[in-house]
């Protein structure tokens, strides 16, 4: 197969061999990033054609980010700040362009998947994630920079987010200013996992390798099956970390039962099994640890947001002052049925102050869930919120604020604010 592209007056090319089945088509497809790790036998084997994808012809590693190189930047311009794991991407959906204009009487257009190992798991991860017409995603112990959670790599010792964003330009320019921050970040991996759903989606990960971050892993799917499960799909996501072969990218017999029926469900339409979560002792994620919210009911058919109800503002309460360290005051902004904003005003004494830790406990069931302008923790009843890298630091008397939406019955907690 080759792929021409031309935009703005600029053109570009490459190709990618196809292998099909025995049988007589239209065959459903698999694009394979990179040709290892992927179990291609077993996708051939089950009646699946195989698109070997070389995705160092659309993006080729060992470039500076001023200066990258391949078919997408040689349309969108050599110091373009997206990352290879997207320009990858792209090139997977010009290959879907190319099937459907050939009117899919060898490849079905209606039919794709994609896969890859370790590099080219970041890719086929992202490469799932931003086209829909994918009906089967399979990343295979992609680590840092796939399908590992941004903010759970530091802790487990996986390689470094700012490791990996030097290493080659997988991640987009702009991503330099969070490696060092990833919790300022408004979304995490399982939002990538998210946007997969309710499409098909089969992790592979190795317990084995801490530095691919399979803890995190584990915490990205566990969360992403949640968005599954709310949107009616929960069948539809697989996750297998139980391998006893170590080796990274190695084929696993472990993984094959898998593979077949999601080939199946997803791309042949031959079969309807539900997915598997299968964990290893050895690198258990605790999704509990990292959540603060709960999976919701969704509805098919209108279902309009209720109009929020008048609530009058409370007098603010200010928090005890500590040895004049600092004190916080809550506002409530808004308030509707099982639900409320609340707004927390951190003001700094007669001294500056370097940090502010706020704490307070819910009267009842109440939760948090979606803050700004802090890093929440704690459980349960008991919340504390810290400040963010960019507003711990105040002058005398100086303030910052913080946010966030609650669930459950509106109240005005008791704060408490300390400062180191």
């Amino acid at each position: 197969m080759t792929v021409n592209v031309s935009h703005q007056g600029r053109s570009s090319s490459f190709s990618a061999p196809v292998e099909v089945p025995t049988g007589t088509g239209p065959f459903p497809v698999v694009v394979v990033y990179g040709g290892f790790g992927a179990d291609v036998n077993a996708i051939k084997a089950a009646g699946v054609a195989v698109i070997r994808y070389d995705p160092y012809t659309v993006g080729r590693e060992g470039t500076p980010r001023n200066n990258k190189q391949g078919a997408f930047y040689s349309i969108y311009g050599a110091q373009s700040q997206t990352g290879l794991l997207v320009a990858w991407g792209w090139g997977v959906s010009r290959i879907i362009d190319v099937i459907e204009s050939s009117g899919s009487s060898i490849l079905k257009a209606d039919a794709t998947g994609v896969t890859g190992c370790s590099r080219f798991g970041k890719g086929a991860f992202v490469a799932g994630a931003f086209d829909q017409r994918i009906s089967l995603t399979m990343p295979i112990e992609s680590g840092t920079a796939g399908v590992p959670i941004l903010r759970g790599v530091p802790g487990e010792g996986a390689q470094s987010l700012s490791s990996a964003y030097g290493e080659q330009p997988w991640f987009g320019d702009a991503f330099g200013s969070f490696t060092g921050s990833p919790a300022r970040l408004p979304v995490d991996t399982h939002s990538v996992v998210a946007m997969i759903a309710p499409r098909g989606l089969y992790v592979m990960d190795n317990p084995h390798i801490a530095n691919l971050g399979p803890r995190s892993a584990g915490v990205a799917a566990l969360a992403g099956a949640e968005v599954y499960k709310a949107l009616g799909a929960g069948d539809d996501i697989s996750y297998w970390l139980d391998v006893a072969d170590g080796t990274h990218c190695a084929n696993r017999a472990e993984w094959r039962d898998q593979l077949n029926k999601n080939l199946r469900k997803h791309l042949l339409k031959t079969g309807d099994d539900a997915g598997a979560i299968r964990v290893s002792s050895r690198a258990s994620g605790k999704l509990a640890e990292w959540r603060d919210w709960t999976t919701p009911t969704l509805t098919d058919g209108p279902n309009p947001t209720p109009t929020p109800t008048p609530t009058p503002t409370p007098t603010p309460t200010p928090s005890p002052n500590p040895g004049g360290a600092c004190s916080a005051t809550y506002r409530q902004v808004n308030a509707w049925p099982q639900g409320f904003q609340g707004e927390v005003t951190v003001r700094a004494g007669a001294a500056a102050i370097q940090g502010w830790s706020v704490t307070w406990t819910w009267p009842g069931s109440q939760t948090i869930t979606q803050i700004w302008g802090g890093l929440r923790s704690g459980a349960g009843q008991n919340v504390t919120v810290r400040n963010e890298t960019y507003n711990g630091n105040l002058g005398a008397n100086a303030s910052t604020t913080f946010g966030f939406n609650g669930g459950g019955a509106a109240v005005t907690p008791t704060l408490a604010c300390t400062s180191p």
